[in-house]
């Protein structure tokens, strides 16, 4: 069951791009054939946390 969102401010987009490095960072504990799919997990959040600098 999906929770509920919590109310209060959007995350920061600083916060979730701090997030999306991290998970890079993680990429040498990864099987190389799961890094095509990291990549573009990481290019996901990045462009949703750059689209949501125009609601700052």
């Amino acid at each position: 069951m999906t929770q509920p969102p919590i109310p209060g401010p959007p995350p920061s987009p600083t916060a979730t791009i701090d997030y999306a490095v991290a998970r890079l960072a993680e990429l040498d504990t990864l099987d190389v054939a799961e890094h095509p799919a990291r990549f573009e997990a990481v290019h996901a959040t990045l462009t949703d946390a750059l689209s949501a600098i125009d609601g700052f």
